[in-house]
């Protein structure tokens, strides 16, 4: 899950929470939007976790020699007029 997604999930269920009283047939619309705040801030949280191993420094071994490359002229063509 991305930032952008946390961060929706975020809004959506703080607008279920805090902004709609509405009743739908069997389900308590805080609490869904307390779940899906919880499901965005857990988001951010693995993200930011995944993201901070990415920016670590990684020893490498070090390169190899360069390959030479070596052109050749064919002279057995005759070249066009």
């Amino acid at each position: 899950m991305g930032i952008g997604t946390s961060i929706f999930l975020l809004a959506v269920g703080a607008i279920l929470t805090f902004a709609v009283n509405a009743s739908v047939g069997g389900v308590d619309l805080d609490i869904v939007g307390w779940i899906l705040m919880a499901a965005g801030v857990l988001g951010l949280i693995m993200t930011a976790a995944v993201w901070g191993r990415r920016r670590q420094t990684v020893a490498t071994a070090p390169a190899a020699e360069p390959v030479e490359y070596r052109v050749e002229e064919r002279r057995d063509i005759v070249p066009p007029r």
